[in-house]
């Protein structure tokens, strides 16, 4: 498959006042029985928990938040820490994924402590923002420039604070620094030592600030498709890198050789061509049903790319829909033209990712990247131009800073993920004194960080046991590329 995206490229905003205030009781936990049903139709007995924290703890007189999470009691008659799930996004329910493909994973691990499928602030069942109606939306028929997307972006950024504000709905709350003190505050309903954590993605990042605030109370840290302190915003740099490795491994098949000789200038190509002339796209409005010429010109074609990164499992077809789209066919977009011109505001999803912002030595990096890259900075999109609408509410150098820790680390990296980039993980272990790094040869983003090998489960058990580990690298099998019939 091309590309995977949900109905509309989601635009978000939040802001963080400073130090949260910790909470030090106990907020009262409420358990009860619930039977837990998977996507696929399986049962599971477990419990519904929930407990409440304020939305802003450096506001006394705010309002609270409920937050829930399920919990899958442990087999092991002498259970260790408590195991929390952090999802990614951010805005991605722990307790859903929980009902999809790692459904088993979360059960493996009962053998080891309580399981907890937890949705952050913001997110599944939990309490969070308001649904925003509104929409940023760009001229569908035409090309504009950079600087009038910027402007609409911004506009409509603005626009959305606004909402929140006037639905009492506290922005500020709504950060990395907060989720990670909710952290705090579940391991203390629970009665708790200590917590484990297991995250993947933003997930990555939430765990690494909950152990900035709260070390002391933390066991062990299994982390996938890592995020440190300032890798919210992405490197062009990781996403040439990829197509640089996808270009070489076809190159080593004679078979796909013969059929893709020049994959990287293929893209410069179809990327030239739409420079000059943009495609014009017949594709269905996703909020009107209207169907009307959609114009791609050679940033959109970027960023349709760029999503489409993320793994094998969404590139494997990529070096064929090029050529096609060479050839004039651009049918395989039309399902996704509108994501490029549109997209939902929603009050958190990546209101995370505009506290946490980005350095100035990293943002000079990333200009100077998009100059020299394929892809330029399309990776990023809309975040910078609305980041730069709310400067004001950016955590802080603080926040961004690295912070070394003898905490037992297992981070897990995929070499073909086009999202969180194996050199995060590298990156970071550089102040995990007591880090560890399983990485996955051939595996994307998301699901193969944990299901592409019977190994991986293997390691993470062993991890979680407090067994003795070693950095370890498994190979899967080569991608399947798909060739013209």
């Amino acid at each position: 498959m091309f590309l995977r995206l949900p109905l509309l490229c989601l635009l978000t905003l939040t802001c963080t006042c400073g130090p949260a205030l910790m909470s030090q009781q106990a907020p009262k936990l409420t358990l009860e029985p619930y039977e837990f049903i998977t996507q696929d139709g399986r049962k599971t007995e477990a419990e519904m928990g929930s407990f409440s924290v304020p939305e802003n703890r450096t506001k006394a007189s705010g309002k609270k938040l409920t937050l829930r999470f399920v919990r899958f009691k442990s087999t092991n008659p002498n259970p260790g820490s408590p195991i929390v799930y952090l999802a990614g996004g951010p805005g991605g329910s722990g307790i859903g994924t929980a009902r999809g493909t790692r459904h088993d994973l979360f059960q493996a691990l009962r053998a080891v402590a309580d399981v907890i499928a937890y949705d952050q602030r913001g997110t599944g069942l939990s309490d969070g923002p308001p649904r925003y109606p509104g929409f940023w939306s760009v001229d569908p028929a035409k090309v504009m420039t950079q600087k009038e997307i910027r402007q609409i972006i911004q506009k409509a950024t603005r626009e959305a604070a606004d909402f929140f504000a006037d639905n009492d709905c506290d922005l500020s709350g709504y950060n990395t620094n907060e989720s990670a003190d909710d952290l705090n505050d579940l391991r203390l309903a629970l009665g708790a030592e200590k917590i484990s954590l297991w995250g993947i993605s933003y997930g990555s990042h939430l765990s690494l600030t909950a152990i900035k605030r709260h070390e002391k109370h933390l066991d062990r840290i299994v982390i996938a498709g890592i995020e440190g302190y300032d890798h919210t915003v992405k490197l062009p740099i990781h996403q040439q890198q990829l197509l640089e490795d996808i270009d070489r491994r076809i190159k080593a098949n004679p078979a796909t050789a013969a059929v893709y000789p020049d994959f990287l200038g293929d893209i410069d190509r179809l990327l030239k061509k739409l420079d000059k002339a943009p495609a014009m796209i017949p594709a269905k409005h996703p909020v009107t049903g209207d169907t009307m010429l959609v114009a791609i010109g050679k940033h959109d074609m970027q960023q349709l790319v760029s999503w489409s990164l993320a793994g094998p499992e969404n590139f494997s077809d990529l070096p064929f829909m090029v050529q096609s789209m060479l050839r004039g066919d651009f049918s395989i977009v039309t399902p996704y033209a509108f994501y490029v011109k549109m997209g939902q505001f929603n009050g958190m999803s990546m209101a995370m990712d505009i506290a946490s912002g980005i350095s100035p030595a990293r943002r000079k990096l990333v200009e100077k990247q998009a100059k020299t890259t394929l892809l330029g900075a399309a990776i990023n999109f809309p975040y910078l131009d609305q980041y730069d609408e709310l400067t004001e509410l950016d955590a802080g150098k603080a926040f961004r800073a690295p912070y070394p820790t003898k905490l037992p680390v297992l981070c897990i990296s995929g070499t073909l993920d086009g999202r969180t980039s194996a050199e995060n993980a590298v990156e970071t272990l550089k102040h995990l004194k007591n880090g560890h790094h399983l990485v996955i040869e051939g595996a994307g983003h998301s699901d193969p960080l944990f299901l592409s090998s019977p190994r991986i489960l293997e390691v993470m058990r062993d991890f979680f046991e407090g067994k003795d580990i070693k950095d370890e690298r498994i190979v899967l099998p080569p991608v399947e590329w798909v060739l013209p019939e």
